[in-house]
């Protein structure tokens, strides 16, 4: 589970490193993969009975802590 958990998070990444990024509407639709990402990793949790070592709630809250600052990153995008 946790290659597959490493393995996701490698794609998440290389996708945002090639995404173009021109506006905030750009960072809305990474906040939205983020947003599913969560939802994604709460079911890996569940179908592993919460018992990945720590590393499943660590990457979750992780997730979460990506997910305020890419809103924050939107928000203040939007301003200007």
């Amino acid at each position: 589970m946790k290659s597959v958990l490493i393995a996701s998070a490698l794609l998440l990444a290389a996708g945002f490193a090639r995404a173009e990024v021109k506006d905030w509407h750009d960072l809305e639709k990474v906040h939205h993969h983020i947003q599913e990402s969560i939802k994604e990793m709460e079911r890996a949790r569940a179908a592993n009975h919460y018992d990945m070592q720590g590393h499943g709630a660590k990457a979750e809250q992780l997730l979460r802590e990506a997910e305020k600052e890419l809103h924050e990153a939107v928000e203040a995008a939007k301003k200007h």
